[in-house]
């Protein structure tokens, strides 16, 4: 994102404009800035670019490929820090303010980033570049500029208030776009087999057997492109996806009703979790497992909220008893998997999850539920995402490799 954090917003907005108006003149016109100053910032961006953007005729400059692709990334960009904006300024029963990319600095927001990812005006400055002072006066100009506070001193520490929090995903979302647009030119320049980056989130579901088998047939087919691969609780993904940090997550168990309206949940395959214990454990082995044989050994399980949880207390109730107690409450497969190594704990765990333990004989399948313990694992992305060709490339060979699942030509 370090390109997209550089850029110009007045200059971007030209760009916009002289897509639109199809001429140099009417978009330095539209933009108050004089047309050798806006042809400058034009060949900037081309020179960053490494290719050009406009086709410039005796009728006026009409956009390349990239252009187009650049303009559309732009205007929907705008629409995002538009939006927060507009969300700051009603919250604080503010009027509406017009061209908003013309009265704040890709500084101001660089700046407010920083400071509420780091709680510091120090740490803040450093993580960019700039001054302290230089941060305190942007971050400043910006309230300003909002009409409202932004953040507030708490102790040593410096917090978003409600609105710069609401404001920051917005900001964050716009420059996810323009990043998202410089990435998707640079890879249609270099053609067939081009590169591309993705930022994808995977939750440990689809960490074991799927998302390694989807990698690994992605990059096959698209040999230069990469992927940064997030893994992390469902609650810190769902967060990083909606504030445009990662394109995409998969692994996760289907939530009904979603968490939040600006998400979409698509269905991959159905999982079926299975009780799990450790290789020597006294109930491996036994047949038509009673609740009563499942209360003598401790468990470890989810905390509330997760899926999985409910899927086990569900198996007890079903079953006519309350869940036992819980001896620890762990979301992480490597602890989880540590404990049981050493002792007669039982969980709950997809199959996939223990196909390397199980083959090495060190985990064993205790028993399988079977249909109430099925869950639903899902692909989420945000609503209103706009995919790059790569991006949406992974997204279909995602559903591809579920359906061969499905009828086990995996």
């Amino acid at each position: 994102m370090s390109n997209a954090l550089n850029l110009n917003l007045r200059h971007l907005e030209a760009l916009a404009e002289i897509g639109r108006a199809g001429s140099m003149s009417a978009g330095a016109r539209r933009v108050n800035l004089s047309q050798p100053a806006l042809a400058q910032a034009v060949g900037k961006l081309e020179r960053m670019i490494g290719q050009p953007l406009f086709d410039r005729q005796p009728g006026g400059m009409i956009p390349t490929a990239a252009g187009h692709t650049l303009v559309m990334r732009i205007e929907r960009a705008f629409n995002y820090l538009i939006h927060g904006v507009r969300l700051v300024r009603r919250s604080a029963r503010l009027a509406p303010i017009g061209h908003i990319e013309r009265r704040v600095t890709m500084a101001q927001l660089r700046s407010l980033i920083a400071v509420e990812s780091t709680s510091s005006y120090a740490m803040a400055a450093l993580q960019i570049g700039l001054s302290q002072p230089a941060v305190h006066r942007a971050v400043r100009d910006l309230q300003e500029v909002l009409g409202t506070q932004l953040l507030v001193r708490v102790g040593r520490s410096v917090r978003p208030t409600d609105n710069a929090s609401r404001f920051v995903r917005f900001v964050r979302l716009m420059l996810s776009e323009l990043r998202t647009g410089l990435d998707e030119v640079r890879a249609a320049t270099a053609g067939a087999g081009a590169g591309g980056r993705i930022e994808l989130g995977t939750l440990p579901m689809a960490r074991a057997v799927f998302l390694p088998e989807l990698l690994n047939q992605f990059m096959t087919t698209h040999p230069a492109a990469s992927v940064r691969v997030i893994e992390a609780p469902y609650g810190d993904l769902l967060n990083s996806l909606r504030q445009g940090d990662i394109d995409v997550f998969i692994g996760g168990a289907l939530r009904d009703p979603a968490p939040t309206n600006d998400i979409v949940q698509e269905v991959l395959f159905d999982d079926e979790a299975v009780i799990v214990g450790n290789a020597q454990h006294p109930l491996r082995g036994r047949k038509n497992l009673s609740s009563a044989d499942l209360l003598r050994f401790p468990w470890i399980v989810p905390s509330h909220g997760v899926p999985m949880r409910s899927n086990w207390e569900r198996m007890f109730r079903s079953q006519g008893v309350e869940p036992p107690q819980v001896r620890i409450e762990c979301g992480s497969m490597l602890i989880t998997r540590g404990l049981m190594l050493n002792g007669r704990w039982l969980t709950l765990m997809s199959r996939d999850q223990i196909q390397l333990e199980r083959e090495a004989g060190v985990l064993a399948e205790i028993e399988a539920p079977g249909e109430i313990l099925r869950r639903r694992i899902v692909l989420t992305r945000r609503h209103d995402w706009h995919p790059t060709p790569l991006q949406a490339h992974l997204v279909d060979m995602a559903h591809r490799l579920a359906e061969r699942r499905k009828t086990g030509k995996s």
